[in-house]
């Protein structure tokens, strides 16, 4: 783990041995009788549960007036190569595998480059405002971190390695502009659509030194999954649902990113929709558990940057995309009263269980995001 991930989680922990002590046990049964019970403040309980799982973003609304500042912190791991369902090794992709750029200047036939593991950690600032009881506003925007490691293997044929190198970039990402509409709420269920546009905020020329089966140490762009941004304005369409009722909660969203035209560098990375849902438990309302399933498929990219040519899978646009199911588990914390109340901390973990990829192409391996929010 990274430093700042074992950082996040030390964090989590004292927040968690610090909160029970501002929780139910210690309020008192209300005057009306009704079995809920007040903090000493004589504040009713907020539920940890109200929010969904702390990797689900636009999950809710806020009452007229109301803001809501977050922070996220997201670690992904990718290693191994899938061609479609099946695992396959670093010597098949570099002696079977085509190389679309076969013909030009200095490329062989086949890809005797191929990436073997990527880590990506990302941080996502957000702030929301519900200017109406039926409208709440949100952006967010990120810094991102990305390394990949490539086993580059020597000449044109063969299974010979050359050796690795490794691959970085960093920097701002796309900024989310987004606007959440009530459409109906009741005492238990909650709907609301989700609306947005994605801005290329993030950079789509990133470059670094590479290592070449021929053994040179060229600085070139790099491929299409270490740029930052999609360089391009996005719609990101949505539908969430939301209910509880006594210890349990639950709820579901349908989000997408649909592509209006391709950058300035003559491509568009695929349309992408996601469909999760979750389930959660309360034992008291300061924390939750939750476990939550997610679908996922992206398309190919279309069009091509002419400045990406390699032999590795990814500077080829085919090898993006496809489908995937994740599980995941997570923890809620609320606080009740005192400066830590509407404040929330949230850890989900996130564990990939099925995948689908136009390969040859990195799988997922797994995740965790781990935030915190303070309503005003």
């Amino acid at each position: 783990m990274t430093r700042r991930l074992c950082a996040a989680l030390a964090a989590a922990g004292l927040i968690s041995l610090s909160l029970p002590a501002l929780a139910h046990d210690q309020s008192s049964t209300p005057p009306d009788g009704a079995g809920a019970q007040y903090t000493r403040d004589g504040l009713a309980p907020i539920r940890a549960d109200s929010h969904a799982p702390i990797g689900v973003m636009g999950d809710h609304m806020h009452k007229a007036g109301e803001w809501m500042f977050s922070y996220r912190f997201m670690h992904m791991r990718m290693g191994g190569n899938k061609i479609g369902t099946d695992y396959v090794s670093a010597e098949e992709i570099a002696t079977t595998e085509p190389n679309r750029f076969f013909g030009t200047p200095g490329q062989p036939p086949t890809l005797r480059v191929v990436p073997t593991s990527m880590h990506t950690n990302m941080h996502m600032f957000g702030a929301m405002y519900a200017p109406t009881d039926w409208v709440t506003l949100m952006v967010m925007g990120n810094y991102t971190t990305k390394s990949m490691e490539h086993t580059t293997f020597q000449g044109a044929v063969g299974t010979t390695q050359l050796g690795t190198f490794e691959t970085n970039t960093s920097g701002f990402g796309d900024t989310t502009v987004t606007a959440l509409g009530k459409i109906y709420e009741d005492e238990i269920h909650h709907f609301h659509l989700n609306g947005g546009l994605s801005l290329p905020s993030g950079s789509i020329t990133k470059e670094d030194q590479v290592l070449t089966p021929m053994g040179m140490t060229p600085t070139q762009r790099l491929p299409y999954a270490m740029q930052l941004g999609s360089g391009t304005v996005d719609l990101k369409p949505g539908l969430t649902y939301t209910g509880s009722t006594g210890d349990f909660g639950w709820g579901a969203q349908y989000a997408s990113t649909i592509r209006l035209f391709r950058n300035s560098q003559d491509y568009a990375l695929g349309n992408n929709h996601m469909l999760t849902a979750w389930g959660s438990y309360q034992p008291k309302p300061w924390i939750s558990g939750s476990f939550r399933l997610t679908g996922r498929t992206a398309g190919q990219i279309k069009g091509i940057d002419s400045e990406i040519v390699a032999p590795v899978q990814t500077a080829d646009p085919d090898n993006y995309g496809g489908q995937r199911l994740d599980a995941s588990f997570g923890i809620n914390l609320a606080g009740q009263q005192g400066v830590l109340r509407n404040s929330r901390l949230g850890l989900e973990f996130v564990v990939p269980f099925y995948q689908n990829l136009n390969g040859p192409q990195m799988a997922a391996r797994w995740a965790v995001v781990v935030g915190v929010q303070k309503s005003f």
